[in-house]
């Protein structure tokens, strides 16, 4: 792995280690149960997260020439800056879980996407992928062509490959939960 990328990622991974990962029952926004909860944010709303995902972001979306990126909201808002602050040249954009009822009635919110944008989704966590598809749906609607998908982290529960699957366009997970729980007593169920 290239140095300017795997410091970062070690960076980010410890980072998650000790802020993210709460330990205990949860349920996840899929309805699933676990015993442990990795909250992103909390990690990569601090300096150390933020600074080292903006480059990982950045690379990502550089290496799929990506003029455009983000995904549903909250889960994707800091991702999406921090692939500016990493230095890409980029739009950000936020997909609304639910239409405005007011003002423009926009379900994608940020500047506008024109025409030929070339869209990287990104999302916090992925379990399912059940939000990132709601972003592929709604970028779908508005004509918008998706060039990948990019995960903070990856509970490794079929998500990835469900995603990949529905977005015709290549996903990439940052980290994996087997990175930042990597003894976690559901490794060999993966929940």
């Amino acid at each position: 792995m290239d140095s300017s990328i795997s410091a970062p990622r070690e960076t980010l991974i410890a980072t998650l280690r000790e802020h993210a990962l709460v330990l205990g029952e949860v349920t996840l926004t899929s309805g699933r149960t676990a015993h442990y909860y990795v909250d992103v944010k909390r990690a990569i709303l601090l300096p150390a997260g933020f600074n080292a995902l903006a480059p990982l972001v950045a690379a990502e979306a550089e290496r799929l020439r990506a003029t455009a990126v983000g995904g549903t909201t909250m889960g994707a808002d800091p991702i999406a800056c921090a692939a500016m602050a990493g230095g890409a040249d980029v739009k950000a954009f936020f997909v609304r879980k639910d239409r405005k009822e007011h003002g423009l009635q926009r379900w994608v919110e940020g500047p506008l996407l024109d025409d030929g944008e070339r869209c990287l989704v990104v999302e916090d966590v992925v379990t399912t992928g059940g939000s990132t598809m709601h972003a592929l749906e709604r970028l779908r609607e508005e004509g918008r062509e998706v060039v990948g998908v990019v995960s903070v982290l990856d509970r490794l529960a079929g998500g990835g490959p469900a995603i990949e699957q529905a977005a015709g366009a290549p996903y990439v997970a940052l980290t994996t939960i087997d990175d930042v729980y990597p003894d976690r007593p559901d490794r060999d169920s993966t929940g």
